[in-house]
């Protein structure tokens, strides 16, 4: 909805898949319990898996929206392109800063031709890869705290997709409870920031991000 209030989802099927074919997907060409022994390949045809996505879904998992997320997902939808067109132009101009910056070792995004997913994002995402961005701070664990502490314009959250950036130091938060090892393997390091670029004026979003990157370079 454009400000972290209600998460929706579309399941797109083109109808035409042959799912009794290929015999790989039994829970939509065999008997289920659920609904009397109803085959929903022999059934609904094409359509099997969305017509099991809509039945099981709904009526078994209670996957309904309620009014209220309703109302912010199409409200939110109203302004989708322009919010999204600020978003990317504001993400490359704070990528252009933090690669540039002596507090950061490292920043990961799709733009970027570091990023090893760089060309499949050109080929499809020729509009923008969105304005999620990863970067690793100088001093490790200490360093991502004090950055954070110091963040004045950016809020420490953890969701994404907001209106107004947001900003996350993992291994302290979402994973603190895993080893600097395990943090390793699981590709979550000590000096790992998430940035969520909001759509607030770009140079305002810089200039907060690279005080609180001196701030955290302090002893």
């Amino acid at each position: 909805g454009g400000h972290g209030l209600a998460v929706g989802g579309v399941l797109v099927d083109g109808g035409r898949f042959d799912w009794e074919g290929s015999g790989k997907f039994p829970t939509l060409t065999e008997p289920y319990a659920g609904y009397h022994g109803i085959d929903f390949a022999e059934e609904f045809g094409p359509a099997a898996f969305v017509s099991r996505a809509r039945a099981e879904g709904l009526r078994d998992f209670g996957a309904t929206m309620s009014p209220q997320n309703a109302f912010y997902i199409l409200q939110g939808l109203e302004t989708l392109p322009l919010r999204m067109q600020r978003h990317v132009d504001n993400t490359a101009k704070v990528l252009e800063f933090l690669e540039s910056h002596e507090a950061v070792d490292w920043v990961l995004h799709p733009t970027l031709p570091s990023h090893r997913d760089h060309e499949l994002a050109k080929k499809l995402l020729p509009k923008g890869a969105g304005s999620i961005v990863s970067f690793g701070i100088k001093g490790g664990r200490s360093a991502g705290g004090k950055f954070i502490e110091a963040c004045a314009l950016a809020s420490h959250l953890a969701n994404v997709g907001d209106a107004k950036t947001l900003i996350i130091h993992p291994a302290s938060t979402t994973h603190q409870q895993m080893t600097a090892e395990q943090l390793k393997t699981a590709g979550v390091g000590e000096e790992l920031i998430r940035l969520s670029v909001g759509l607030e004026d770009p140079q305002d979003i810089i200039d907060d991000l690279n005080q609180a990157l001196r701030a955290s370079q302090k002893g």
